[in-house]
């Protein structure tokens, strides 16, 4: 039985007393401490929701746990892609999987999401994509696991892979051809759906500097999208996604400066 932290959610490949993940200061070990469970175990105390997230599916433990993102099946051909990934995988969630297509690839954006990446992999039999510049933060070493390098990847069927850093040098958004911006942490869809926003840290409130910020906004230029899903259930912006990412970002960096934004 591999160990998971219930405070990120990630699986080890074996017992370690500390969790590098949470203990890195984009993350946070409870004031309580580090605490440990298993894949097992969670199946007898949670279950997965699956249903509709703005015409994708998207699939949620309940009760909530550990960081509590939900993943996207995005078709992929006959199949699908699984975007970012969540750590409970039990027969109810593989079968409703399997009746959609099962799961071609796993894509994920950034470290905090690795979750019980392997497991997936090895149910489903499919890769799973991570970018290189995470490396360090694999804690379950597998043969699934597919290192990929530079900005972009393209995909099959007109899906690419952007890394946008910030939140992690490798830190990686899926974008779709039918007009999707799929972000992760990267790009932050926050409660006021007129804007996003950008941090190095987010539950200790850490910024990402100016040139994070532009590098970022420079680095989706190319791409055109309407729709941004972010990593919660709910956390969509439904139209004028790209005109929103470019106004946060300078409103974001004015604040850097000192220049206090306004309602605009």
């Amino acid at each position: 039985m591999f160990p998971v932290c219930v405070t990120c959610g990630v699986q080890y490949g074996e017992a370690v007393q500390a969790c590098p993940v949470c203990e890195d200061p984009r993350q946070y070990v409870p004031v309580t401490g580090q605490l440990w469970t298993t894949l097992e175990a969670l199946r007898e105390t949670h279950a997965n929701d699956v249903r509709d997230e703005a015409g994708l599916t998207g699939i949620g433990t309940t009760p909530q746990f550990a960081i509590g993102q939900r993943a996207l099946l995005v078709p992929y051909g006959t199949s699908n892609l699984l975007w970012d990934c969540i750590t409970l995988l039990d027969d109810a969630t593989a079968e409703e999987v399997e009746g959609r297509g099962g799961l071609a690839l796993i894509a994920i954006s950034h470290p905090h999401y690795y979750s019980a990446m392997v497991e997936w992999a090895h149910r489903f039999g499919c890769p799973v994509l991570l970018h290189a510049a995470d490396r360090e933060w694999v804690m379950r070493p597998d043969p699934a696991i597919e290192l990929w390098d530079g900005e972009t990847r393209a995909l099959d069927h007109g899906l690419t892979l952007i890394r946008g850093g910030g939140h992690f040098p490798g830190g990686t958004m899926l974008h779709r051809p039918e007009g999707d911006l799929l972000s992760g942490d990267i790009v932050q869809v926050i409660p006021d759906r007129t804007h996003v926003s950008f941090m190095w840290s987010y539950p200790n409130l850490v910024p990402l500097p100016e040139s994070e910020v532009r590098r970022l906004a420079a680095t989706l230029e190319p791409f055109a999208f309407e729709r941004i899903f972010g990593a919660w259930w709910g956390t969509v912006i439904p139209a004028g996604g790209k005109a929103i990412m470019e106004r946060s970002a300078q409103r974001y960096i004015s604040a850097l400066r000192g220049e206090m934004p306004g309602r605009g």
